[in-house]
């Protein structure tokens, strides 16, 4: 199935779980392919003028793509812990936007230097472990933190680490997404896809 079309799929998906969760809507019918049930990792993230609103994921698939898809829309409206939780009134000025995660890809890395000269910037997402604490940016962090310095920097920070911060049992993975998110056009007519304007 064309990448546009699984968009056009997901993203009612995600509205969906959240309009139950939050006003009791009934649960949203969805066309049973195949592939909704197969493994799989997303990120749902919530946008609302613009600004970030929510967003929660899933690193690693390990439930079926449908219910990932569902319980990190939930949880990005209701349960992220950098914001009150959505209300009823806010329902309908936010964007969903959904991303699709690729399998994990380990880095072999001796230092900070050759991870910086590995990172594709624009095109990787990135996980960073160390010492038990795990961060990850999506791809689209490239956006606001172009130079592959800062991205990793500002990872680290988030992991509770100082910027400048390496150590030998650093651990990297990096993976790619599929990306999809409502915009306002579309949106006047519930619930179109445009694919790749992921905020």
């Amino acid at each position: 199935m064309p990448s546009h079309d699984r968009g056009a799929t997901l993203l009612p998906i995600a509205r969906g779980a959240i309009a139950q969760a939050l006003l009791a809507r009934p649960a949203l019918m969805h066309e049973d392919v195949h592939w909704l049930h197969e493994p799989g990792a997303t990120f749902v993230t919530l946008t609302r003028h613009g600004a970030l609103r929510g967003c929660i994921g899933s690193l690693e698939a390990r439930r079926r793509l449908i219910d990932d898809v569902r319980a990190n829309a939930v949880a990005a409206a209701l349960r992220d812990p950098r914001f009150a939780p959505l209300t009823p009134r806010e329902y309908d000025q936010v964007r969903v936007g959904v991303s699709l995660l690729s399998p994990m890809q380990p880095m072999d890395v001796h230092d900070e230097a050759d991870a910086l000269a590995q990172l594709q910037v624009g095109i990787d997402g990135l996980v960073f472990e160390c010492h038990g604490r795990r961060s990850t940016f999506l791809p689209q962090v490239w956006e606001q933190l172009a130079a592959p310095r800062d991205f990793l920097g500002q990872l680290k920070a988030k992991a509770g680490f100082a910027t400048d911060f390496w150590a030998a049992d650093v651990r990297l993975q990096r993976y790619t997404v599929t990306k999809w998110a409502e915009d306002d056009a579309d949106m006047a007519e519930q619930g179109g896809v445009h694919a790749g304007a992921y905020p």
